[in-house]
């Protein structure tokens, strides 16, 4: 059991080596906190998940020693596992109010409301968790209210960056200035833990006040009705899109739940109460073409979001030749194929697409080399620990960070578990941090069985074979198959498994699971010899 003892300790159960799921730790004083709990989503290596989550087997082996989770900001990446995993930790939220908001809405639809407490605080909070003291910082992002936690120790004083860019222009919220973040500097700061997803990029991530124009024009310019994409959460980007759609003389009209959502929360926190009037529908299909601009979800190519509805035809709202589709966002790596399948579907019914690389329509969240700069020359940290980026992000601002002057980096991945201090940073040792899936409503390890089974029947398919005893001997065999790669020659194929199972069969008396796998073997040995594939076989001896 690793307690920490009089020591400062830095733990990733997620985040690090991969963008998405953060799950950070730090242990002091025989006590945890947890910064952020949330997910990935699935890929093909997945098939048929949706969501993963950090295996979170190593807090929950001490959660008696944890204090509670403080959540940086409410984008699915840092929120998202709270519904699935928190209640089992026992432990309060700190959130300010638009992120318990959100997390208060997940926890509802899980029925989990009186399951997990919720403490809200400032966006500028202090406040003390065991031997952790904890001030919050506004810094800018593409959603509302991102705090970065400044976490005193005995042994040292952290910033975690949590996700941030600089933003002279950010639309809605204040974040932290120059000066603030050059008197945490003055204080004195030993570990900058921090955002590595834009460290390549040589150039700032650009302001959310510059938007407004370009995406004025890309609207002003539609002869049709006009969707415009964007990710749900960038509540300064729907305020931009209100302008935008009252400049042109547009009716709004809102596309997706989780627009919705974010609508609904921010505007309860005291946000945008100057949102223009949206229609529904049906009103939005009433209109001229050239009079509505809805908002829609599903810029990502999500397949059951509101654009790829749309773009298939099974959605309310009904796109012709000459309407324009506006993606006011970037292509997150892996759905690129997604995206371009929907930007096809676009295309053939003549529908223009307007994107960042035609139009300045979208700006990060993330920092570029030159905010990681500033960062450090404000809080001059002696040691810079990479998160949130994959392996090459993390070495890349590290490698930069050293440019710049920061005395020190190290770089850890999941599952290392770091002495920040006393004495020279290092990982001490590996711990477990796998993934769980959420496999309909169910929870399961990422590499378990389960999971297993499916790559391998979507990789080779799968064969049942049903062998029928009327005492000591076979009467009949059945075989099915199912995503094996014979089409043709169908009950050729059949046949020859048949033989081979009935062949089988006849062998000397076995005991019944030897025979069982004698009939499997030969099955798949025809298979193979048919495909190159080795499909899964499943035998039934049923005795009549």
């Amino acid at each position: 059991m690793t307690t920490p003892g009089k020591e400062l300790l830095f733990l990733a159960l997620g985040g690090s080596g991969e963008i998405g799921m953060n799950a950070n730790l730090y242990g002091c004083d025989g006590k945890w906190i947890m910064l952020d709990l949330g997910v990935t989503f699935g890929t093909h290596d997945y098939p048929g998940i949706d969501i993963i989550m950090p295996d979170l087997e190593f807090i929950e082996d001490r959660k008696k020693d944890l204090l509670g989770i403080i959540l940086t900001h409410g984008h699915e990446d840092h929120i998202g596992a709270l519904p699935y995993l928190a209640a089992d930790l026992g432990v309060p939220l700190y959130a300010n109010r638009f992120t318990a908001g959100l997390i208060a809405n997940k926890l509802a639809e899980e029925g989990l409301e009186k399951e997990v407490k919720i403490k809200t605080v400032d966006i500028d909070a202090h406040f003390q968790l065991g031997p952790f003291g904890i001030r919050l910082m506004p810094l800018a992002h593409s959603i509302l209210e991102m705090s970065a936690a400044v976490i005193d120790t005995p042994y040292g004083r952290v910033f975690h960056t949590g996700d941030w860019k600089l933003d002279a222009d950010p639309v809605l919220g204040t974040p932290s200035s120059a000066a603030a973040l050059t008197a945490i500097g003055d204080e004195g700061v030993d570990f900058l833990v921090g955002d590595s997803t834009n460290a390549f990029n040589p150039e700032a991530s650009g302001s959310e006040g510059d938007l407004y124009d370009g995406l004025l024009t890309a609207v002003g310019n539609a002869k049709g009705r006009v969707i415009v994409t964007t990710f749900a959460s960038n509540a300064a980007r729907l305020k931009t899109l209100g302008r935008v759609a009252t400049t042109t003389g547009r009716t709004l009209c809102v596309a997706g739940r989780s627009l919705d959502r974010i609508l609904g929360v921010a505007r309860s926190v005291g946000y945008l109460k100057d949102f223009p009037p949206t229609v529904d529908f049906d009103e939005a299909m009433r209109l001229p073409r050239d009079k509505v601009m809805v908002i829609a979800t599903g810029g990502q190519g999500e397949p059951r979001a509101a654009l790829a509805r749309m773009a298939a035809d099974s959605h309310q709202i009904k796109l012709a030749p000459g309407d324009t589709v506006v993606f006011s966002s970037k292509q997150i790596p892996g759905n690129e194929v997604a995206i371009g399948r929907i930007m096809n579907q676009l295309a053939a019914k003549d529908i223009l697409t307007v994107t960042e690389k035609q139009a300045h329509i979208h700006v990060s969240g993330h920092p570029g080399q030159p905010e990681l700069a500033a960062l450090y020359g404000w809080l001059r940290p002696k040691l810079v620990v990479p998160v949130h980026g994959e392996i090459r992000h993390m070495h890349e601002q590290a490698r930069f960070a050293l440019e710049k002057g920061v005395p020190d980096a190290l770089i850890q991945e999941n599952g290392d578990l770091v002495r920040l201090a006393p004495g020279p940073a290092k990982i001490l040792e590996r711990v477990r941090a796998g993934r769980l899936i959420l496999d309909g409503d169910v929870i399961l390890p990422a590499d378990g069985e389960t999971i297993n089974e499916r790559r391998k029947l979507a990789l080779h398919g799968h064969i049942t074979v049903a062998v029928v005893f009327t005492g000591k001997r076979f009467t009949e065999v059945a075989i099915s198959y199912r995503g094996v790669p014979v089409e043709d020659e169908r009950e050729a194929f059949i046949d020859e498994m048949r033989e081979a199972a009935e062949k089988a069969a006849l062998a000397p008396a076995k005991e019944q699971e030897k025979m069982r796998e004698a009939i499997r073997l030969s099955v798949r040995r025809v298979a193979t010899d048919w495909t190159g594939k080795k499909p899964v076989v499943d035998v039934m001896l049923v005795q009549l």
